[in-house]
């Protein structure tokens, strides 16, 4: 295993570490936006675990952009000289990812910065999965649960997220965001409410589909948003991280 998690190299099995002078692949960072939240900590560590696991011939640290450390710089730091590309584990390409990482990237002309997770087919069979567990019923009208930016790329590429969910469903998705777009969670949940009750029946519930990688403050914010039925986000603390988020991630990587 030759993950370097939270900055600081370390080994299992009696493998040891690759170093800058011994690999042939560049290095992966992993780099997420970070939480105070103990679930979401263990939930995102898990996956750059199984990425690391994926694929010992790569060193693989992790990173972030907020909240936690080590920051972006630090981990460069660590991960010595030659080749890095930092894949960010974000939905979506935002300030992060434009400003932050790409700034980080810069100081090293043998660092790029990959793309963002979303928008991507792997991602919408997760959430259809997150849905399928919460019993989704027939007559239920669905709103998808972002973070929302103040990007206006992030946002469209959050809204093309809810429309390749609608399309898989076969049925209408109301893309709502937890902060800094609109229409708000709140609102869109209200609107699914209402049409719900414009029907003959006024049967059905207001499922949102929590469009978050991992437990922390907004996936909390989503869970109080007054729906009938909130799916947990992407990642679970003590679920092993979904093989397709692990092909993702992977994917990102080898991106030429």
């Amino acid at each position: 295993m030759t993950a370097i998690l939270a900055g600081a190299p370390h080994t299992r099995h009696g493998r040891a570490p690759l170093t800058p002078a011994t690999r042939t692949m560049p290095a992966l960072l992993a780099c997420s936006h970070g939480t105070s939240s103990p679930a979401g900590q263990r939930a995102v560590a898990g996956l750059v675990q199984a990425v690391a696991d994926r694929r010992p011939d790569v060193p693989v640290a992790g990173s972030f952009v907020d909240v936690q450390q080590p920051d972006v710089p630090t981990s460069l730091t660590g991960l010595g000289r030659g080749a890095v590309r930092i894949v960010p584990l974000l939905l979506s390409a935002g300030y992060h990812v434009h400003v932050d990482l790409t700034e980080a990237a810069a100081t090293n002309p043998d660092t790029r910065v990959m793309r963002a997770l979303g928008p991507d087919p792997r991602l919408v069979r997760q959430l259809q999965h997150r849905l399928t567990e919460a019993g989704l019923a027939a007559g239920d009208a669905v709103v998808l649960a972002a973070a929302g930016s103040s990007d206006a790329g992030a946002v469209a590429h959050c809204e093309q997220t809810g429309e390749m969910l609608a399309a898989a469903l076969r049925r209408d998705v109301i893309t709502g965001f937890i902060s800094a777009a609109g229409p708000s969670l709140g609102d869109a949940v209200a609107t699914a409410r209402a049409g719900l009750r414009a029907r003959p029946d006024g049967a059905g519930r207001v499922v949102v589909a929590t469009y978050l990688l991992a437990p922390g403050y907004f996936a909390d914010l989503a869970v109080g948003c007054g729906a009938d039925v909130v799916t947990p986000p992407l990642l679970v603390d003590g679920e092993v991280p979904p093989v397709e988020l692990v092909d993702l991630v992977l994917d990102r990587y080898l991106a030429c």
